[in-house]
Protein backbone atom coordinates (compact mmCIF):
# COMPACT_ATOMS: atom_id res chain seq x y z
CA UNK A 1 0.00 0.00 0.00
CA UNK A 2 3.10 2.32 1.06
CA UNK A 3 4.18 2.31 -2.85
CA UNK A 4 1.41 4.21 -3.99
CA UNK A 5 1.81 6.96 -1.82
CA UNK A 6 5.59 7.56 -3.28
CA UNK A 7 4.09 7.23 -6.84
CA UNK A 8 4.78 9.46 -9.30
CA UNK A 9 2.66 12.33 -9.95
CA UNK A 10 0.97 13.16 -13.37
CA UNK A 11 -1.08 16.34 -13.81
CA UNK A 12 -4.26 15.29 -13.90
CA UNK A 13 -4.41 17.57 -17.16
CA UNK A 14 -1.92 14.75 -18.89
CA UNK A 15 -3.35 11.44 -17.28
CA UNK A 16 -4.88 9.41 -20.39
CA UNK A 17 -7.08 7.00 -18.92
CA UNK A 18 -10.83 7.01 -18.11
CA UNK A 19 -12.53 3.03 -17.87
CA UNK A 20 -15.84 2.48 -18.31
CA UNK A 21 -16.18 -1.15 -16.61
CA UNK A 22 -19.23 -3.61 -16.46
CA UNK A 23 -19.43 -7.23 -15.51
CA UNK A 24 -16.49 -7.36 -13.16
CA UNK A 25 -14.82 -6.78 -9.53
CA UNK A 26 -12.40 -4.02 -8.54
CA UNK A 27 -10.80 -4.83 -5.75
CA UNK A 28 -6.51 -4.52 -4.40
CA UNK A 29 -4.73 -7.71 -5.97
CA UNK A 30 -1.01 -7.70 -4.96
CA UNK A 31 -0.60 -3.82 -3.99
CA UNK A 32 -2.21 -3.17 -7.26
CA UNK A 33 -6.24 -2.15 -8.16
CA UNK A 34 -7.22 -4.30 -10.55
CA UNK A 35 -10.63 -5.40 -12.48
CA UNK A 36 -11.35 -9.19 -12.64
CA UNK A 37 -13.83 -10.42 -15.27
CA UNK A 38 -14.95 -14.11 -14.94
CA UNK A 39 -16.78 -16.15 -18.02
CA UNK A 40 -17.35 -19.65 -17.79
CA UNK A 41 -13.70 -21.08 -18.59
CA UNK A 42 -11.36 -18.60 -17.15
CA UNK A 43 -10.77 -15.65 -14.94
CA UNK A 44 -9.15 -12.71 -16.49
CA UNK A 45 -7.28 -10.13 -14.19
CA UNK A 46 -6.32 -6.44 -16.01
CA UNK A 47 -4.66 -4.16 -14.10
CA UNK A 48 -5.71 -0.33 -13.18
CA UNK A 49 -2.95 2.52 -13.99
CA UNK A 50 -4.10 4.74 -11.28
CA UNK A 51 -1.44 7.00 -10.95
CA UNK A 52 -2.75 7.80 -14.93
CA UNK A 53 -6.35 7.76 -14.84
CA UNK A 54 -9.29 10.54 -14.58
CA UNK A 55 -12.38 8.64 -13.76
CA UNK A 56 -13.74 5.16 -13.63
CA UNK A 57 -17.15 4.60 -14.96
CA UNK A 58 -18.90 1.29 -13.05
CA UNK A 59 -21.57 0.34 -15.26
CA UNK A 60 -23.96 -2.73 -14.83
CA UNK A 61 -23.21 -6.05 -12.95
CA UNK A 62 -20.11 -4.07 -10.96
CA UNK A 63 -18.50 -4.69 -7.13
CA UNK A 64 -16.15 -2.67 -6.09
CA UNK A 65 -13.82 -3.12 -2.36
CA UNK A 66 -13.47 -0.64 0.26
CA UNK A 67 -9.84 -0.99 -0.26
CA UNK A 68 -9.67 -0.59 -4.17
CA UNK A 69 -11.94 3.02 -3.34
CA UNK A 70 -9.14 4.01 -1.09
CA UNK A 71 -6.12 3.28 -3.27
CA UNK A 72 -8.06 4.94 -6.13
CA UNK A 73 -8.87 8.38 -3.97
CA UNK A 74 -5.87 8.39 -3.00
CA UNK A 75 -4.56 9.72 -6.36
CA UNK A 76 -7.85 11.51 -6.77
CA UNK A 77 -9.35 9.24 -9.71
CA UNK A 78 -13.26 10.35 -9.57
CA UNK A 79 -15.45 7.36 -9.25
CA UNK A 80 -19.16 7.15 -10.65
CA UNK A 81 -21.65 4.03 -10.99
CA UNK A 82 -23.90 4.48 -14.25
CA UNK A 83 -25.99 2.46 -16.19
CA UNK A 84 -25.62 0.38 -18.94
CA UNK A 85 -23.12 1.63 -21.36
CA UNK A 86 -22.07 4.44 -19.40
CA UNK A 87 -25.36 6.12 -18.74
CA UNK A 88 -27.07 7.24 -16.89
CA UNK A 89 -25.47 7.97 -14.00
CA UNK A 90 -26.86 6.53 -11.34
CA UNK A 91 -24.79 8.09 -8.20
CA UNK A 92 -27.26 10.70 -7.50
CA UNK A 93 -30.20 12.90 -9.85
CA UNK A 94 -27.38 14.79 -10.54
CA UNK A 95 -23.80 14.52 -12.11
CA UNK A 96 -22.18 13.49 -9.06
CA UNK A 97 -18.99 11.97 -8.54
CA UNK A 98 -17.11 10.41 -5.61
CA UNK A 99 -14.64 12.62 -4.80
CA UNK A 100 -11.30 11.98 -3.22
CA UNK A 101 -11.70 13.71 0.40
CA UNK A 102 -8.06 15.33 0.30
CA UNK A 103 -8.23 18.57 2.47
CA UNK A 104 -5.42 19.53 0.76
CA UNK A 105 -5.95 20.99 -2.68
CA UNK A 106 -5.21 24.61 -3.71
CA UNK A 107 -8.14 27.20 -2.69
CA UNK A 108 -6.59 30.54 -5.34
CA UNK A 109 -9.21 29.03 -8.02
CA UNK A 110 -11.77 28.74 -5.61
CA UNK A 111 -11.04 32.00 -4.85
CA UNK A 112 -11.24 34.02 -7.63
CA UNK A 113 -14.29 32.54 -9.39
CA UNK A 114 -16.12 33.45 -5.92
CA UNK A 115 -14.88 36.79 -6.48
CA UNK A 116 -17.00 37.59 -9.51
CA UNK A 117 -19.71 34.46 -8.86
CA UNK A 118 -22.06 36.40 -6.58
CA UNK A 119 -22.36 39.61 -8.99
CA UNK A 120 -24.94 38.56 -12.09
CA UNK A 121 -22.98 40.90 -14.36
CA UNK A 122 -19.77 39.53 -13.97
CA UNK A 123 -21.23 35.96 -13.86
CA UNK A 124 -22.68 36.88 -17.38
CA UNK A 125 -19.22 37.97 -18.69
CA UNK A 126 -17.47 34.77 -17.68
CA UNK A 127 -20.46 32.84 -19.35
CA UNK A 128 -20.19 34.81 -22.85
CA UNK A 129 -16.15 33.80 -22.28
CA UNK A 130 -16.93 30.40 -21.87
CA UNK A 131 -19.27 30.18 -25.01
CA UNK A 132 -16.29 32.19 -26.57
CA UNK A 133 -13.68 29.84 -25.79
CA UNK A 134 -16.18 26.97 -27.07
CA UNK A 135 -16.23 28.38 -30.63
CA UNK A 136 -12.51 28.81 -30.56
CA UNK A 137 -11.81 24.80 -29.84
CA UNK A 138 -14.33 23.81 -32.73
CA UNK A 139 -12.39 26.56 -35.29
CA UNK A 140 -8.88 24.83 -33.67
CA UNK A 141 -10.58 21.03 -34.06
CA UNK A 142 -12.26 21.35 -36.90
CA UNK A 143 -9.35 23.21 -38.93
CA UNK A 144 -6.99 20.32 -38.88
CA UNK A 145 -9.02 16.87 -38.10
CA UNK A 146 -8.64 15.22 -41.29
CA UNK A 147 -10.84 12.00 -39.99
CA UNK A 148 -13.82 14.78 -39.27
CA UNK A 149 -13.48 16.74 -42.63
CA UNK A 150 -13.08 14.00 -44.74
CA UNK A 151 -16.56 13.31 -43.50
CA UNK A 152 -17.78 16.90 -43.73
CA UNK A 153 -16.81 18.73 -40.43
CA UNK A 154 -14.47 21.62 -41.85
CA UNK A 155 -14.84 25.53 -40.62
CA UNK A 156 -14.42 26.46 -44.52
CA UNK A 157 -18.13 24.32 -44.75
CA UNK A 158 -20.58 27.82 -45.90
CA UNK A 159 -23.66 26.61 -43.25
CA UNK A 160 -20.56 26.08 -40.61
CA UNK A 161 -19.31 29.21 -41.05
CA UNK A 162 -22.35 31.25 -40.73
CA UNK A 163 -23.54 29.38 -37.84
CA UNK A 164 -20.35 30.16 -35.98
CA UNK A 165 -20.23 33.52 -36.94
CA UNK A 166 -23.89 34.21 -36.29
CA UNK A 167 -23.52 32.78 -32.69
CA UNK A 168 -20.28 35.35 -31.78
CA UNK A 169 -22.01 38.02 -32.88
CA UNK A 170 -25.04 37.59 -30.71
CA UNK A 171 -22.84 36.03 -27.59
CA UNK A 172 -21.68 39.58 -27.67
CA UNK A 173 -25.02 41.39 -27.70
CA UNK A 174 -26.71 39.10 -25.08
CA UNK A 175 -27.87 41.03 -21.88
CA UNK A 176 -28.62 37.79 -19.66
CA UNK A 177 -28.25 34.29 -18.74
CA UNK A 178 -30.66 32.43 -19.87
CA UNK A 179 -30.88 34.18 -23.24
CA UNK A 180 -27.36 33.04 -23.72
CA UNK A 181 -28.35 29.48 -23.02
CA UNK A 182 -31.45 29.82 -25.42
CA UNK A 183 -29.06 31.13 -27.88
CA UNK A 184 -26.33 28.12 -27.25
CA UNK A 185 -29.28 25.14 -27.26
CA UNK A 186 -30.18 27.13 -31.01
CA UNK A 187 -26.60 26.76 -31.74
CA UNK A 188 -26.30 23.19 -30.85
CA UNK A 189 -29.49 22.19 -32.87
CA UNK A 190 -27.23 24.35 -36.14
CA UNK A 191 -24.58 21.63 -35.64
CA UNK A 192 -26.90 18.44 -35.29
CA UNK A 193 -28.31 19.84 -38.64
CA UNK A 194 -25.55 19.97 -40.25
CA UNK A 195 -24.18 17.08 -39.10
CA UNK A 196 -27.27 14.81 -39.63
CA UNK A 197 -26.50 16.22 -43.45
CA UNK A 198 -22.88 15.84 -43.59
CA UNK A 199 -23.16 12.17 -42.71
CA UNK A 200 -26.75 11.37 -44.39
CA UNK A 201 -28.81 10.95 -41.44
CA UNK A 202 -31.52 13.34 -42.03
CA UNK A 203 -33.87 11.58 -39.44
CA UNK A 204 -32.07 12.60 -36.40
CA UNK A 205 -33.78 13.98 -33.85
CA UNK A 206 -32.20 14.81 -30.42
CA UNK A 207 -33.44 12.78 -27.64
CA UNK A 208 -31.57 11.67 -24.58
CA UNK A 209 -34.10 8.62 -23.92
CA UNK A 210 -34.44 8.00 -27.96
CA UNK A 211 -32.68 4.10 -29.12
CA UNK A 212 -30.76 4.97 -31.65
CA UNK A 213 -27.25 4.91 -32.86
CA UNK A 214 -26.62 8.61 -32.65
CA UNK A 215 -28.66 9.32 -29.83
CA UNK A 216 -27.11 6.85 -27.62
CA UNK A 217 -23.35 7.81 -28.65
CA UNK A 218 -24.10 11.14 -27.40
CA UNK A 219 -25.16 10.48 -23.99
CA UNK A 220 -22.08 8.19 -23.69
CA UNK A 221 -19.93 10.85 -25.02
CA UNK A 222 -21.58 13.52 -23.20
CA UNK A 223 -21.07 11.06 -19.51
CA UNK A 224 -17.08 10.35 -20.79
CA UNK A 225 -16.78 14.43 -21.13
CA UNK A 226 -18.53 15.07 -18.00
CA UNK A 227 -15.65 13.37 -15.82
CA UNK A 228 -13.49 15.06 -17.52
CA UNK A 229 -15.10 18.24 -16.38
CA UNK A 230 -15.60 16.94 -13.01
CA UNK A 231 -11.50 16.16 -12.87
CA UNK A 232 -10.91 19.07 -14.04
CA UNK A 233 -13.08 21.38 -11.36
CA UNK A 234 -12.28 18.49 -8.35
CA UNK A 235 -8.14 19.33 -9.31
CA UNK A 236 -8.89 23.37 -9.30
CA UNK A 237 -10.94 23.08 -6.10
CA UNK A 238 -13.77 24.87 -7.36
CA UNK A 239 -17.26 22.74 -6.21
CA UNK A 240 -19.90 21.51 -8.63
CA UNK A 241 -22.22 23.87 -7.52
CA UNK A 242 -21.08 27.36 -8.86
CA UNK A 243 -22.33 27.12 -12.51
CA UNK A 244 -22.27 30.44 -14.90
CA UNK A 245 -24.62 29.11 -17.50
CA UNK A 246 -27.36 25.78 -16.50
CA UNK A 247 -28.88 26.83 -13.63
CA UNK A 248 -27.14 27.20 -10.75
CA UNK A 249 -29.29 25.89 -7.93
CA UNK A 250 -28.24 22.41 -9.31
CA UNK A 251 -25.34 20.92 -7.68
CA UNK A 252 -23.40 19.80 -10.25
CA UNK A 253 -24.50 22.39 -12.84
CA UNK A 254 -20.75 23.70 -13.09
CA UNK A 255 -19.63 20.42 -14.60
CA UNK A 256 -22.35 20.60 -17.87
CA UNK A 257 -20.93 24.13 -17.79
CA UNK A 258 -17.16 23.21 -18.27
CA UNK A 259 -18.36 19.81 -20.20
CA UNK A 260 -19.99 22.17 -22.90
CA UNK A 261 -16.31 23.57 -24.15
CA UNK A 262 -15.40 20.22 -26.09
CA UNK A 263 -18.81 18.14 -26.20
CA UNK A 264 -19.86 19.85 -29.71
CA UNK A 265 -16.48 20.19 -31.08
CA UNK A 266 -15.65 16.30 -30.34
CA UNK A 267 -18.79 14.22 -29.69
CA UNK A 268 -20.90 15.53 -31.90
CA UNK A 269 -19.39 14.93 -34.74
CA UNK A 270 -17.86 11.35 -33.40
CA UNK A 271 -21.86 10.01 -32.56
CA UNK A 272 -22.92 10.68 -36.20
CA UNK A 273 -19.64 9.63 -37.81
CA UNK A 274 -19.34 6.00 -35.68
CA UNK A 275 -23.41 5.43 -36.57
CA UNK A 276 -23.18 5.88 -40.10
CA UNK A 277 -20.17 3.32 -39.76
CA UNK A 278 -22.14 1.32 -37.57
CA UNK A 279 -19.79 1.23 -34.72
CA UNK A 280 -20.37 -0.73 -31.62
CA UNK A 281 -20.61 1.27 -28.34
CA UNK A 282 -17.03 0.25 -27.03
CA UNK A 283 -15.43 0.83 -30.71
CA UNK A 284 -16.96 4.37 -29.95
CA UNK A 285 -16.23 4.82 -26.47
CA UNK A 286 -12.84 4.21 -27.68
CA UNK A 287 -12.73 6.51 -30.52
CA UNK A 288 -13.74 9.11 -27.43
CA UNK A 289 -10.69 8.36 -25.80
CA UNK A 290 -8.59 8.68 -28.61
CA UNK A 291 -9.94 12.01 -29.97
CA UNK A 292 -9.58 13.48 -25.87
CA UNK A 293 -6.10 12.98 -25.76
CA UNK A 294 -5.45 13.67 -29.81
CA UNK A 295 -6.59 16.93 -29.31
CA UNK A 296 -5.59 17.58 -25.55
CA UNK A 297 -9.44 17.95 -24.34
CA UNK A 298 -8.51 17.94 -20.65
CA UNK A 299 -5.35 20.33 -20.95
CA UNK A 300 -7.81 22.86 -22.84
CA UNK A 301 -10.52 22.62 -19.91
CA UNK A 302 -7.78 23.18 -17.05
CA UNK A 303 -6.61 26.01 -19.34
CA UNK A 304 -9.98 27.08 -20.21
CA UNK A 305 -11.01 27.37 -16.08
CA UNK A 306 -7.81 28.81 -15.41
CA UNK A 307 -8.53 31.52 -17.58
CA UNK A 308 -12.26 32.19 -16.65
CA UNK A 309 -11.04 32.24 -13.16
CA UNK A 310 -8.69 34.32 -13.46
CA UNK A 311 -10.54 37.00 -15.44
CA UNK A 312 -13.32 36.74 -12.97
CA UNK A 313 -11.13 38.19 -10.44
CA UNK A 314 -9.75 41.07 -12.14
CA UNK A 315 -13.49 42.45 -13.55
Amino acid sequence: MEQFTDSKAIFYSKRANIFYLEKCRVMVKEGRVVYIQQTEDVTQSFNIPIANTTVILLGSSTSITQSAVKMLTSEGVLIGFSGSGGTPLVAAMDVEWFSAQNQYRPTEYLQSWMAFWFDETKRLHIAKQLQQLRLRYIEQVWSKDKDFQREGFYLDDVLTEKAIKSFAEKIEQCQDVSKLLSLDTAFTKQLYKIASDSTKQSNFIRNEEGRDEVNLFLNQGEYLAYGLAATTLWALGIPYGFAVMHSNTRRGALVFDVADLIKDTLILPLAFICAKAKMSEQAFRQQCLELFTRHNALDFMFDAVKQMSTEGYRL
